[in-house]
């Protein structure tokens, strides 16, 4: 797959795209050839990474300089390996806090905060996860994304907010929608179980208990770090192969990398691991989630986690709380809506 580009660097996908996302690779292609920005609007798990690597093809055929930047660096470490697997014939520079040795190569990827660097850069910037924290509200940051590109840009979003499509039907961009997941499986509806307060603790055992005998992987969400670390503490003293990680902890990276091992059975995660990590046969219990740190946009991201692998398709989302927010119910709402329009034909 891809064609021979003046540099030498080609596109070499050693798997097929599906149906759909072929089909929404092209309606990208066709936008960056006509100058078009575009907004990817693709469900967790529907393989939007892949929709644009044409267009940074067709860029780097014509020596332009290609960017695909994300809020988190944690993504930039993870999506660097992928993207030399596709390109490998490209340099492929990762640029983030501490790693900024090396500025610039055909292709760069980098965090938000990186844009600063480079202004009036980037003949295509693909910016993925654009509604992430920190970019999301940022000023500043938009306006160093705005002035980095001296081409166009294409965003992806399995969540954008209603702003972001409007805007770029306002700049004269095009929506291209996915709601299909790439193995064709549906995207997991969550439950609900609401438990007095003083019992989630309990309840979050029984669950978690129930998974690891299945031999389930599991992550267990939790609004807070302080909330984290005691939910850890007392999981822990039945299930003694888990760990805490989040944005604070030292050792994430070890522990992330033991949990895909198969060394680690369970982790207690804030939202640090919402988005970017598959996990096969992965089961999510998302801790008081009607807390007012969980927005639906956060929910949804984080019930996406689940059933991402072509043979694991299914798994578990469990929301526990005291109540019903509203956050819940809309998350739930739109991800059902999702799976009624995975296979209505785009006729966009």
């Amino acid at each position: 797959m891809g064609h021979q580009t003046a540099n030498g660097i080609r596109l070499e996908l050693g798997y097929p795209l599906s149906k759909r996302q072929a089909m929404c690779a092209r309606e990208a292609l066709a936008a960056t050839k006509a100058g078009k920005n575009v907004l990817i609007h693709a469900v967790t798990g529907a393989g939007k990474t892949e929709l644009v690597y044409p267009s940074m093809e067709y860029c780097l055929a014509r020596r332009g300089h290609v960017g695909f930047a994300t809020p988190r660096k944690d993504v930039v470490i993870d999506l660097l390996p992928r993207i030399r697997e596709a390109f490998p014939k490209a340099d492929c520079v990762a640029v983030y806090g501490g790693h900024t040795q090396k500025l610039e190569g055909d292709i760069i990827v980098l965090t938000s905060h990186q844009f600063y660097r480079y202004p009036d850069y980037f003949d295509l910037l693909v910016f993925d996860e654009i509604d992430a924290f920190p970019y999301r509200g940022d000023r500043m940051l938009k306006h160093f994304f705005e002035r980095s590109v001296r081409g166009n840009y294409i965003l992806l979003s399995a969540t954008p907010s209603m702003a972001d499509i409007q805007e770029i039907h306002a700049k004269n961009g095009i929506v291209i929608e996915l709601f299909e997941r790439y193995h064709g499986g549906l995207l997991p509806v969550p439950e609900i179980f609401i438990v007095h307060s003083l019992f989630l603790a309990a309840k979050c055992a029984k669950i978690l208990g129930s998974f690891l005998m299945a031999g389930k992987p599991t992550f267990v969400f939790t609004p807070t770090i302080a909330q984290g670390e005691r939910l850890f503490r007392f999981l822990s003293l039945c299930f003694p192969n888990g760990a805490f990680v989040s944005s604070k902890a030292e050792e994430r990276k070890t522990e992330i990398a033991r949990f895909k091992k198969g060394e680690r059975k369970y982790l207690v995660t804030t939202s640090i691991l919402e988005r970017g990590v598959t996990v096969k046969d992965l089961q999510v219990i998302v801790y008081d989630s009607a807390s007012d740190i969980y927005d639906s946009k956060s929910l949804v991201q984080i019930a996406g986690r689940v059933g991402r692998k072509i043979d694991s398709r299914e798994g578990k989302v469990y929301f526990l709380a005291d109540e019903i927010s509203p956050a819940m119910k809309e998350a739930i709402d739109e991800i059902k809506a999702y799976n009624r329009r995975a296979f209505v034909p785009n006729l966009s």
